[in-house]
């Protein structure tokens, strides 16, 4: 299963990035191999979300790991049918054992409001 994980940088020692639309990295890993790809994160101003959950699903990524989501991005994801795993810490590569060991519970929706991280 390829899972995206919203990365403060480009390995596996990388600690997840709390923030899922303005995420510097995210690494598509590939759950049975740990074979990954980073991707660098272009979210912009406005729109970040969106733009970031876009990025996941042209990706191929059937979940996400992060800290945090807010309702945009995960409105998006939903509809791209990828699931979310939020409040997510640690570096990748021990938030990928996890998700693999069935530690981590499936988000019911956003854990943060709108803009959060921006400032508004």
């Amino acid at each position: 299963m390829k899972v995206a994980v919203s990365s403060q940088g480009r390995t596996l020692d990388s600690q997840v990035d709390p923030r899922f639309g303005r995420a510097a990295y995210f690494l598509l890993v590939e759950t049975e191999t740990l074979e990954f790809t980073a991707i660098e994160n272009a979210g912009g101003q406005g729109g970040a979300g969106i733009a970031a959950g876009k990025i996941v699903i042209d990706a191929g990524a059937q979940a996400v790991l992060t800290g945090n989501c807010g309702p945009n991005a995960e409105r998006t994801l939903r509809a791209g049918n990828v699931r979310l795993f939020t409040d997510v810490t640690g570096t990748v590569a021990e938030a990928v054992e996890r998700f693999k060991n069935g530690t981590l519970v499936e988000a019911s929706g956003p854990n943060v409001q709108s803009h959060a991280g921006t400032g508004n």
